[in-house]
């Protein structure tokens, strides 16, 4: 499956609590920090709820 690469670019402060709980969820803990996850979509829509915080791209 494939997989992709997510770094937190904006901080969660002031943000909603579940864009808070999405990023703790990804295992992101500060800006700067990158995880690499597959693409499933439980985690595509983690992704997708909080896309102005975070950067994705895709590994090969």
């Amino acid at each position: 499956m494939a997989q992709i690469k997510v770094t937190q670019i904006k901080s969660e402060i002031g943000g909603k609590k579940n864009q808070r709980d999405s990023l703790r969820a990804l295992g992101l803990k500060r800006i700067g920090h990158t995880v690499v996850k597959e693409a499933r979509p439980e985690i595509l829509g983690m992704v997708n709820a909080v896309r102005h915080l975070v950067s994705v791209e895709e590994v090969n």
